[in-house]
């Protein structure tokens, strides 16, 4: 059992959540930005960013020099305790309604 004060190394979302959640808050955001806020590599993003594309909950679009991703409407969870659930309620349950443009934290 952990003494009064220790921290714990686990948290309650996955790195997969957090740039998810990251790239609904503002769709234009460098990876690079994502990582940071994640506390992750670059490389991590870049692969869970592709894992979330292959998965079909985003799709990823040029936009000059930038990607854009875009949350897929209806995307569901995969588990199967959560089957039927959409991942957008959690998304909005998370989202910061007072969070400004161009500022994912």
């Amino acid at each position: 059992m952990a003494a009064k004060g220790d921290h714990t190394e686990w948290t309650f979302l996955t790195n997969h959540a957090r740039v998810l959640l990251a790239l609904s808050r503002d769709p234009g955001v460098r990876l690079r930005d994502v990582a940071a806020y994640c506390g992750v590599t670059d490389r991590t993003v870049q692969a869970i960013v592709a894992d979330l594309e292959a998965a079909g909950y985003i799709t990823r679009t040029r936009d000059g020099r930038r990607n854009r991703y875009t949350l897929v409407p209806g995307a569901a969870f995969r588990h199967p305790a959560e089957a039927g659930q959409e991942i957008a309620g959690l998304l909005e349950l998370l989202a910061e309604p007072h969070s400004s443009a161009g500022n994912i934290m």
